[in-house]
């Protein structure tokens, strides 16, 4: 592609500040650098026409976290990480509340549940040391007592079968990520910031105290620093970065006459999830029933794991109901051997904020204001 001095000067003009991914973490790093520094000169980067990794292919989670999922992380992470990273969440859920009106990006704190199945046989008293243990420890970052608590009398409301127990979390919801990434795009847009889509960075090189980037457009462009936010795709710019692609699926039903719950439900240690959307149920997950073939970066729908959720769906949630699924697609999350987000400076002049592990959603806020701080430190 030849290049006309207009576009030269001007779209691919030099940068103080290049992002490479125009998701969440993209996104949210553009705002707080702008916001700590609004004569920057930023460009974003991205090789899709839209935010084609997790970002906008996810559930719709405002996610804080599942009581097994936490519990478990307490053993993986200890509990010291394990407080930072539900910190993290929290806070993050709390600024896109604060940033952007819950109308404008479908935003509802509904409240999220976790199912426990009969066929898991788990015990009430079990359960209820746990679920004590896990509110204590949160309250040493959350000043709020009792966040997770038995809501067993909901089950036969919310028309479940074969559940024995539901734990409720009032600090879990949902948003329409679609219209966030929008609202977040139109923000920093406002701000100064140039989002150039359908390029894929190819390669990068350091000359002199500037960074070259190599695109697959044939185009050259320059920076004095390089922000890498590709999260699951981001060793194919940085390969040192330990982070693991692991596929998501999901599938929406038509609408249900008469549903009876709303919110947000994780079963399965987090790995199965499920949502209103308004009278339909969107539901996502079972990757652990195939870990190997999901750990993938492509972005394609599996027969297996489709009908693993197909199955769950009318055991569980939607027994002796009519429907038919409508929607099917597939995310890639960036993954790893712990869930802490990796914010690193590489150099003096290249930098990442990746690794989300599923939870880009309520995190992304909190790391695009970690990393702005760390590239200007």
């Amino acid at each position: 592609m030849q290049v006309s001095i207009w576009e030269k000067e001007s779209f691919f003009a030099p940068r103080d500040v290049i992002i490479a991914g125009s998701g969440f973490v993209g996104l949210w790093s553009a705002y707080y650098l702008k916001k700590k520094y609004p004569k920057l000169s930023i460009a974003i980067i991205e090789r899709g026409m839209i935010p084609t990794g997790a970002s906008t292919r996810n559930a719709g989670f405002a996610c804080f976290g599942s009581a097994s999922e936490l519990l478990e992380d307490s053993v993986a992470l200890g509990e010291e990480k394990l407080l930072e990273l539900v910190e993290m969440r929290y806070q993050g859920l709390e600024r896109i509340q604060k940033i952007f009106k819950n109308n404008l990006i479908d935003f509802d704190i509904s409240g999220g549940f976790e199912l426990f199945t009969e066929q898991e046989g788990i015990q009430k008293k079990e359960l209820e040391g746990k679920i004590k243990s896990l509110n204590h420890i949160l309250t040493k970052v959350i000043n709020k007592k009792n966040i997770f608590t038995f809501s067993d009398k909901k089950i036969k409301k919310f028309g479940f079968l074969g559940v024995s127990h539901l734990i409720e979390n009032k600090l879990e919801g949902y948003l329409h990520s679609g219209k966030l990434c929008q609202s977040l795009l139109q923000l920093v847009q406002g701000a100064g910031v140039t989002v150039l889509n359908g390029i894929e960075i190819t390669g990068h090189e350091q000359i002199g105290e500037h960074v070259v980037l190599y695109t697959n457009q044939q185009i050259h462009i320059t920076c004095s620093k390089l922000l890498v936010c590709t999260n699951a795709f981001a060793k194919q710019l940085l390969p040192q970065l330990n982070i693991v692609p692991a596929r998501g699926q999901v599938l929406v039903t038509s609408e249900v006459s008469n549903l009876k719950f709303k919110g947000t439900f994780h079963y399965d240690s987090g790995y199965y999830y499920f949502r209103n959307l308004g009278k339909r149920v969107l539901l996502g997950g079972a990757r652990n029933k195939a870990f190997e073939e999901e750990t993938s970066s492509t972005m394609i729908i599996t027969e297996k794991i489709q009908q693993e959720l197909e199955v769950f769906l009318s055991t569980y949630i939607l027994p002796d109901t009519q429907y038919h699924i409508t929607d099917r697609w597939s995310g890639i999350m960036g993954m790893g051997p712990e869930k802490m987000p990796i914010v690193q400076k590489i150099s003096d002049n290249v930098f990442c904020a990746v690794r989300m592990g599923g939870m880009g959603v309520a995190l992304a806020p909190v790391i695009g204001e970690k990393v702005a701080h760390l590239m200007f430190q």
